[in-house]
Order: structure tokens, then sequence, then C-alpha cells
């Protein structure tokens, strides 16, 4: 599968909508369901210079999104943390890979990050995988993290370490 990314744009929010509004999507995130245009056209429009944002495009069609956030705090400035949505009918067809790559690639040889975090559920094993299979590790659990679905998950917390100096 041909997998395009590009920078997320404001007219991208009805898209990017689409993707929090699959039942995967937004349980496997802190989102909730039956997001408005409005809060999306609002993340899209308002982005902070620290913040990248990305869609996955198959076909024409925005089947992705990862947000990027480098940390601002002086002592965390090697750190950047992510957090990305696939629609529930593109999952395990290559689109995560392609956007975990594209910010790999930034946080690598543009930014000059040493450290890329993020947070995922513990019964998410297929976004586990692929996290791992880009570097990242496991570094511990939090308990009770999110209340989803009428219960309270855990999540891990993982990062990626680069060799930059």
């Amino acid at each position: 599968m041909d997998v395009e990314i590009r920078k997320a744009e404001p007219s991208d929010a009805r898209a990017v909508k689409e993707i929090y509004e699959c039942p995967n999507a937004y349980s496997g995130t802190l989102q909730l369901p039956h997001p408005s245009v409005a809060l999306w056209e609002q993340r899209l429009s308002n982005t902070p210079q620290n913040v990248y944002g990305y869609v996955a495009l198959v076909n024409g069609e925005i089947v992705g999104n990862l947000g990027f956030e480098v940390c601002q705090n002086p002592r965390r400035k090697h750190v950047g943390s992510l957090g990305m949505g696939v629609k529930d009918k593109s999952q395990g067809q290559g689109v995560g890979s392609a956007l975990l790559s594209t910010v790999v690639e930034l946080a690598d040889n543009w930014l000059n990050l040493k450290r890329i975090e993020l947070t995922v559920y513990t019964d998410n094993e297929r976004a586990i995988n692929l996290y791992k299979k880009f570097g990242f590790e496991i570094e511990g659990e939090s308990v009770a993290f999110a209340f989803r679905g009428g219960e309270y998950v855990n999540a891990y917390h993982m990062a990626r370490f680069s060799n930059n100096a």
C-alpha cells in the first residue's frame, strides 16, 4: 500500500475527526467518542511552534494522524512526545509505520532530539509491536491510567533513544 505523509492543515479537520470517531481509534487513545469538527479545526489552526502534525493519505483519503510535541522546558528540550490514530479500516496496513518513520526522521535528523516518549494502553498489542519495531522500549506501567468503556485501563510508558550526542 502506498502511504503519503504530509503536514496536517486546518482544512484536514473533518478528515481527522473521522479518524477519531472510529471505535478502535478513540478507544486506543485519550480521545472521547463523537469528536466535533470544531475541536479539530481549533487544534489544527492553533498549532504552537513546538508541535508538529502530520496526516497519512492512502489513495487521497486521510486515514491517519500523528501529533508530535517537543518539550519546551529547558531541561527537557531533548525530548519529544507523540500520539497518533489510524482509521479502523486502515490499521495493520503500514499507515502507522509511515507516520512513525516520518517523526523519527524529524526527531533524529532535524530536531536533534535524544528521546521520544509515548503512552500506550497495555492491551493495544498492535501498537506496542509497532513501537517496538521502531526501537521503543517499555519503561514502566501506570495502573488505572485512564477510564475507557466503563473501566480503568493500564498504560505502558515507552521511549526511544537516538544516538545523537
